[in-house]
């Protein structure tokens, strides 16, 4: 077989030619390399949830540890949501002797258990990544990110420093994706698949006998190259299956309304809401049609710029400009935009809570994980972070507990969340915020 940069694998399907090019392989490069509802258990899912800035610790940490915790004033929205969420609080993101990055160092532990270098650097692959490998590959969409700042630099979720999950900023756009011309509906009464699918998967499987052949005649770099790249090619076809397959009937999914409206741009704190909402409502019934396993969601950016109506400083400024109220104890307006932040994620766990599953509800079979970049919000601090998880994994957590930790590495929660996704691994993170323990508290 001759091999060169241009070369195109070739096939036949019903009597139609088929190409598809080739990935990079090291056999194209010069010597150098720089040149050119039957018994089954209800699915588990994993979502994440960020806000920027934290909070201010003495009217957000409870004094009571455990069940039935006091909710401080910039948590008393968690009311409603008390029950099916726990929240950790004492937690520290262990830079060791790495620069502390604001606003980056902190989310950055958090969501891979190792410190950044600089502010370019994202060590690993976020968590999210590690457990849709596992978990994400027989849906339509391996995982699903979103924001509700309506800029797509908004986002935690990444595989590499160059690949970062882009979120979805347009609700009408991600209505389209979700529920447009691709969609199969599991309980419609006819099933007809789409023929554009249909087409794409036909044009893999023309191909892939040839390809399996080519991997006995190269080297073996690139023979792991091709083994990258048909691992990619088989999770296409799993989800042209699913595409081309009659779902079972799911009682839960029902598609929204037609979307024809956008709210407006900025981050004023309404306006973010109102996004925020709309994106939650639809990625709450993109899990429920089992469209993705795995999930993401920006309340705010990390160095958060949310203004407040009639306020001339936005959220991150008013950190550091604003002074301490002699009489309250802390930054009021710092403070409101905290409580803004803490409705949204309240609004957020109760979407997925009102979906009946089976014989419980779509966050019952979910794990949550929410996250900050900091703990107290004026000095930016790396201690004394908070967390929050909500839903009980299919009975693997228990919830309402507050959860008090000793200056933990805030590692200690996203290696109990990858445990209780079925991630068998001995450890998770680096250095300081390595850890093999996990939160046995939160676990039944």
């Amino acid at each position: 077989m001759a091999i060169n940069r241009r070369r195109v694998l070739k096939g036949v399907l019903d009597g139609t030619a088929v190409t598809l090019s080739l990935p990079l392989l090291n056999c194209f490069l010069n010597g150098n390399g720089t040149a050119l509802a039957d018994g089954r258990k209800m699915p588990v899912r994993f979502g994440t949830w960020f806000w920027g800035l934290s909070m201010s610790s003495s009217i957000f940490v409870p004094k009571k540890v455990g069940a039935n915790y006091d909710l401080p004033e910039e948590i008393v929205s968690f009311k409603p949501i008390q029950q099916y969420m726990n929240l950790f609080t004492g937690m520290s993101a262990f830079r060791d002797t790495d620069p502390n990055l604001c606003h980056y160092t902190g989310w950055i532990i958090g969501m891979t258990g190792q410190s950044p270098k600089n502010g370019n650097d994202k060590p690993g692959e976020s968590i999210d990544t590690t457990i849709s490998n596992q978990i994400g590959r027989t849906t339509r969409f391996k995982s699903l990110t979103a924001c509700a700042t309506g800029d797509v630099r908004s986002t935690v979720s990444y595989e590499s420093a160059n690949a970062p999950a882009t979120p979805e900023v347009s609700p009408i756009n991600f209505y389209t994706r979700l529920f447009g011309p691709d969609f199969q509906d599991p309980n419609a009464k006819d099933f007809k698949p789409n023929p554009r699918v249909m087409v794409r998967k036909s044009v893999l499987s023309g191909v892939l006998d040839e390809l399996n052949v080519m991997q006995k005649e190269v080297g073996y770099e690139d023979k792991q190259r091709l083994d990258q790249y048909l691992t990619g090619l088989r999770q296409l076809e799993r989800q042209f299956d699913q595409q081309i397959t009659k779902p079972e009937p799911i009682a839960a999914c029902v598609a929204p309304k037609t979307l024809t409206s956008e709210p407006e741009l900025g981050t004023e704190a309404g306006v973010m809401k109102l996004r925020h909402k709309m994106m939650t409502d639809l990625m709450v019934m993109a899990v429920a049609c089992d469209q993705t396993r795995v999930f993401n969601m920006n309340w705010s950016s990390a160095s958060s710029n949310t203004s407040k109506e009639g306020y001339e400083k936005p959220h991150h400024t008013t950190t550091h400009e604003e002074p301490i109220d002699a009489e309250l104890g802390y930054q009021p307006n710092c403070s409101w935009f905290a409580r803004r932040s803490m409705e949204a994620w309240a609004y957020y766990v109760e979407a997925f809570s009102k979906i009946k599953e089976g014989d419980g509800t779509l966050l019952d079979n979910m794990l949550i994980y929410a996250l900050t970049d900091c703990g107290f919000a004026r000095i930016h601090s790396l201690d004394n972070m908070p967390a929050m998880t909500a839903g009980r994994a299919g009975g693997k957590v228990k919830t309402g507990l507050h959860i008090k930790m000793a200056n933990d590495p805030s590692s200690r929660l996203g290696y109990t969340a990858l445990r209780v996704m079925g991630i068998d691994t001995p450890s998770w993170g680096a250095r300081s915020n390595n850890t093999s323990k996990e939160i046995s508290e939160m676990l039944s």
